[in-house]
């Protein structure tokens, strides 16, 4: 047992302001004695305020030209800090705490290494919101996800069959970790990567899911080959529809229709 009283709680804002915190979060975030805002403009800041009075900024870790790595660091260190002194610390974070986001995850681990409590509350995230404003059923054709840079650098066996789905584009190709956002040849890259495996005039969408509660989603369709003369923002997301027709495995087809006419036997005997 230990008795250390520090804890860190990451909790979900969701993506649209004051629409998507679940109550739970909300409690942690009231009862909080500080709460770190992971979040990038005034009004999502004093909504938070709102709630809990004792709040730190996040943003003024992040600088242009500074490597992104660095600033993630910085954050969980300010946060541990806090934890260290026995406070209860709330991170609070744009859309799902555990998704795209680093420091969240490192914090509540390296918090547990340490003895104290540490623990991640989901949140809406931007995936969530895009199945819901784009009317995809991941289950209906199966989806893959990549972030765009990882997706550019590693060798893909990509399912056409299925979505493909790429995030972050706006950072694509950043190997420096150091940009708000990159130019259009590294775009080209991606584009020639996944005109590998689309035609040129297969239609994606660049999507971005609404912030504000008087916002709508963003969705623009083009035919890939335009795709590097687009403008897009850091949080802009491909969504790639299927471009083959699914194949049944007649092999495994054949076991499950035999597995069925087992069962209607067994049943009947």
């Amino acid at each position: 047992m230990t008795n250390k009283q520090g804890s860190i709680v990451c909790v979900g804002l969701g993506m649209v302001l004051g629409a998507h915190l679940a109550p739970l979060s909300r409690k942690f975030i009231e009862e909080a004695d500080v709460v770190f805002m992971g979040v990038t403009n005034v009004l999502a800041e004093q909504w938070l305020q709102s709630m809990n009075e004792n709040t730190i900024s996040l943003q003024p870790f992040y600088q242009e030209g500074k490597d992104r790595r660095i600033s993630y660091q910085q954050m969980v260190d300010a946060m541990l800090g806090e934890v260290r002194k026995d406070k209860k610390v709330v991170g609070a974070f744009y859309g799902h705490p555990g998704v795209f986001a680093w420091a969240p995850h490192k914090v509540i681990e390296k918090a547990k290494e340490e003895g104290f409590h540490g623990h991640m509350e989901p949140g809406i995230s931007a995936e969530d919101c895009l199945y819901s404003d784009m009317g995809i059923d991941p289950g209906e054709y199966g989806i893959s996800h990549y972030e765009a840079s990882q997706f550019i650098r590693h060798t893909r066996n990509i399912d056409q069959a299925a979505y493909l789905i790429l995030w972050q584009i706006g950072f694509v190709g950043d190997l420096a970790l150091s940009s708000f956002q990159t130019e259009g040849h590294h775009r080209q890259l991606l584009m020639d990567v996944l005109l590998q495996s689309y035609p040129p005039e297969h239609r994606v969408a660049i999507y971005e899911s609404a912030t504000l509660p008087t916002e709508k989603p963003s969705i623009k369709w083009i035919p890939l080959s335009q795709f590097s003369n687009v403008k897009v923002e850091h949080h802009s997301t491909m969504v790639i529809p299927p471009n083959e027709t699914r194949q049944i495995d007649g092999v495994i087809q054949e076991k499950l229709q035999n597995l069925l006419r087992a069962k209607k036997l067994n049943k009947n005997g």
